[in-house]
């Protein structure tokens, strides 16, 4: 019981751990002041972006080092990385020391590598922890990763609201603490062992009561995001956002405490010479659950040889192997998926057209949407809303987090509604598409709140949902490699997206005679971006479309051997 009560703790460690990490997003804040300091264009201020997003293409380093350090070295590494990136920045902004804009940028590059090895700590933690819930793991701490802008803004308000450089010296300190915060729990984690008979709706019902406090976590921050020129005020909501992540500590405590009345209490009154047991009806129907979320669960292992009799099936097979028909047909059905869960190395993966949709798929939308949040500041301030750019930031981080806990979304509605979630991640697309095109077409405030919000949704669920996805078409046991490679497309989509940015930016802008930067004022700044990024992101969602067409049998497939599995062994 103590071992069950304490993976809870590592889950609660790693939600702590998400919600502080998540540094990137709030780098509009402080963009422009690192951009007057600095005295750059808006070119190099995209360059110090890109470098952030650059550390995703060596986060394959972090998982390099878990083969020969424990978890938590890697977790302190992450930390220094952290504090030395962030912490040398802000030196900068406060004008402590002066440096060249190269060795910027490589703190940046170093702040980015901080965050993968951050999250890789975290899917580590959930996958050996809840080997069979991974995916509502997974699912539940990486939304916490979108909330981070929201936390320091609102710490931001609560300590110094006057002073942007003060995220950089949060974004420095604040994942130290929380790593030493995190450390007795990841020191002490329980060793593996089958659940017992009731503990998969257990884990099920926690799993709902945590969806439930990160829902409220959620709409808290964004009923709050304003600032407030009540410094008490501030503190307040800063408080209560902090009781709030504290608060799933309480759940696996009085979750074990009625396991412990019932077994030790409530057992207890029984008719010992009686030759009947007290059974309640309640309990043989929980148990009929539990057997059929068994089976549910035990759906992946199942998948290669139930699909393998699936797809030799005639039907199926006429499905595949008709090639007469239009140009549509032949696009959807050559070379289509034949099942889900198949491993697939690296020649084989980049041979998938699968893949280069489900590539271009992230590359026109999920990116698009991280491109836009490292805008925001200067979108805003063309705007003549720079007061507004900490809300706003704080816009997107809330609804981020919303979409990324939505992407959890599948797995409980799927006994009711099942959808592929290609198909999910199609549907996911369409709101950033609505949100530029609006953005283009109307530069009121309430567009660009709506925008945000719209875009922050959107591409937090596709950042939430792409591990599974990518499991799902690629292989479970591939997946570290793969998705690696799949998101590659987010540094060159930051450096692709942001110079066009930049430049359409620097056209419409105004140079002092003695300075350096540059500053653009008008909807012309980025009226032309929205429009190009509107149209790259319905190349998104074609994509997306075309994914989920060509991969909507194998899904189809896997739930009715899901399905059979379960009534076998219900």
């Amino acid at each position: 019981m103590a071992g069950q009560s304490r993976k809870w703790m590592i889950l609660v460690a790693t939600i702590w751990i998400q919600a502080f990490t998540g540094t990137n997003f709030d780098f509009s804040t402080y963009s422009s002041n690192l951009k007057s300091v600095l005295g750059i264009s808006q070119v190099q201020l995209n360059y110090l972006a890109v470098a952030s997003d650059l550390g995703k293409v060596f986060g394959w380093s972090s998982g390099l080092a878990l083969l020969y350090f424990p978890l938590w070295t890697v977790l302190f590494a992450a930390a220094i990385m952290g504090f030395v990136g962030y912490g040398v920045q802000w030196l900068v902004i406060t004008n402590v020391i002066s440096l060249p804009y190269i060795l910027v940028f490589l703190c940046c590059l170093l702040a980015g590598l901080s965050i993968c090895w951050f999250n890789t700590v975290c899917f580590v933690l959930c996958i050996r922890n809840f080997p069979a819930n991974r995916s509502l793991a997974l699912s539940l701490t990486v939304s916490f990763n979108g909330v981070s802008a929201a936390l320091y803004t609102l710490a931001y308000n609560a300590i110094n609201p006057v002073s942007t450089e003060l995220y950089l010296l949060l974004n420095a300190l604040v994942p130290l603490f929380v790593s030493f915060a995190a450390l007795i729990p990841i020191l002490r984690q329980p060793p593996l062992e089958p659940l017992p008979p009731d503990g998969v709706r257990r884990d099920s019902l926690m799993f709902l009561l945590l969806n439930i406090l990160a829902v409220l976590n959620g709409v808290y921050l964004l009923l709050f995001r304003s600032k407030t020129s009540d410094v008490t005020s501030a503190r307040l909501l800063f408080g209560g956002s902090i009781l709030l992540l504290i608060l799933p500590l309480c759940l696996p405590g009085l979750v074990y405490a009625r396991n412990w009345y019932l077994h030790n209490i409530h057992s207890s009154f029984r008719l010992e010479g009686s030759g009947f047991i007290l059974v309640d009806v309640d309990e043989l129907e929980m148990h009929k659950g539990m057997v059929t979320r068994e089976a549910s669960l035990e759906g992946y292992q199942l998948l290669n040889d139930d699909v393998v009799r699936a797809v030799n099936t005639p039907d199926q097979k006429s499905f595949i192997e008709d090639d007469d028909g239009c140009c549509c047909t032949k696009l959807i059905t050559k070379n289509q998926l034949g099942m889900l869960g198949e491993e697939h190395p690296l020649s084989l993966l980049l041979c998938r057209s699968d893949f280069w949709l489900y590539y271009i798929a992230y590359f026109c939308g999920g990116t698009i949407g991280l491109v836009y949040s490292n805008n925001l500041g200067q979108i805003a301030q063309s705007l003549g809303q720079s007061s507004e750019t900490t809300t706003l930031v704080t816009l997107y981080s809330s609804f981020s987090f919303f979409g990324r806990l939505l992407s959890a979304t599948p797995d409980y509605i799927r006994a009711k509604v099942y959808f592929a979630r290609t198909g999910w991640l199609a549907v996911a697309l369409l709101p950033t598409t609505i949100a530029l095109f609006l953005l283009a077409s109307s530069g009121s405030l309430a567009a660009l709140q709506a925008g945000t919000a719209l875009i922050g949704l959107s591409s937090g669920f596709i950042f939430a949902a792409a591990v599974s996805i990518t499991s799902e078409l690629f292989g479970p046991n591939s997946v570290g490699v793969n998705h690696n490679i799949l998101i590659t497309n987010i540094p060159i989509g930051s450096l692709v997206y942001g110079f066009l940015a930049a430049l359409v930016y620097e056209s419409h802008s105004v140079a002092g005679s003695k300075t350096e930067s540059v500053i653009c004022m008008g909807r012309d700044c980025y009226l032309l971006t929205f429009v190009w990024w509107g149209c790259l992101s319905v190349i998104g969602l074609a994509s997306s479309v075309v994914l989920f067409l060509r991969t909507r049998r194998a899904y189809q497939r896997f739930e009715q051997d899901r399905i059979t599995s379960s009534m076998l062994y219900s």
